[in-house]
């Protein structure tokens, strides 16, 4: 592979930005960065290789290609260390997802109740300063407490997170709506948040929740939109 080539992937890596190879049999090889605008004839393959994270060869019309997929690992960032995280904490792992828990209440942030992800028990807008947001991190909300939850929202909004999710009834989520508006946060913007959280299962007790909202954390993660424009990589 062309050492520009690699020098772009290492960029995209560190950037945590998604990127796709794509080889034709000559062993020419373009790269294709996650949020650029894609060519054809490669579009609809390279956004299904971007969802998908799976490799595979396209047949065009100018040949055959290899699509090769550099994606970074996604991660969940659960605000609140309550019973619906613990039962998150044991099963993200295993669906591939890297997870941090997040909360300054230190009755409920302690290493006896969370041996196995990262916890942190620290004010979120301290924590998330050496843990920046980005497009392939999932946001979970879950103290039902506005001043712990509702910075977290408002950041996760801001760095395009593929997921953002907040516990509680359409009635709390509709108080939660207009502090954010109150605090300058657009409409469009408060639409992406999933409010009541997790897919519509029936779900009831901690641990069915938290496979509703894993499940709807994977959806959104494989159905994101892969050609928001993201800028240039340094």
């Amino acid at each position: 592979m062309e050492r520009t080539i690699l020098e772009t992937l290492n960029r995209a890596r560190a950037a945590r930005r998604a990127a796709v190879t794509i080889s034709d049999l000559t062993g020419g090889v373009r790269v294709h960065l996650e949020g650029d605008d894609c060519p054809e004839p490669w579009r609809l393959a390279v956004t299904s290789a971007l969802q998908s994270g799976r490799a595979g060869i396209v047949e065009t019309e100018q040949g055959a290609f290899f699509l090769n997929v550099y994606v970074p690992p996604p991660r969940i960032l659960v605000i609140g260390a309550v019973h619906i995280s613990q039962a998150l904490a044991r099963m993200a792992p295993v669906a591939g997802f890297d997870m941090t828990i997040i909360d300054p209440r230190t009755a409920f942030a302690t290493p006896e109740r969370f041996a196995e992800v990262e916890l942190i028990a620290e004010w979120p807008e301290d924590a998330l300063k050496e843990r920046p947001l980005d497009r392939f991190t999932a946001l979970v909300a879950v103290t039902h407490d506005p001043k712990i939850d509702d910075g977290p929202i408002r950041a996760a909004l801001a760095a395009g997170c593929f997921y953002v999710g907040a516990l509680g009834s359409r009635k709390t989520h509709a108080t939660r709506v207009e502090r954010l508006r109150q605090a300058g946060v657009s409409d469009a913007e408060i639409a992406r948040i999933r409010a009541p959280i997790g897919l519509d299962i029936g779900a009831a007790s901690p641990a069915e929740i938290a496979v509703a909202i894993l499940a709807e954390i994977i959806e959104a993660l494989r159905r994101r939109d892969t050609g928001q424009i993201q800028g240039a990589i340094a």
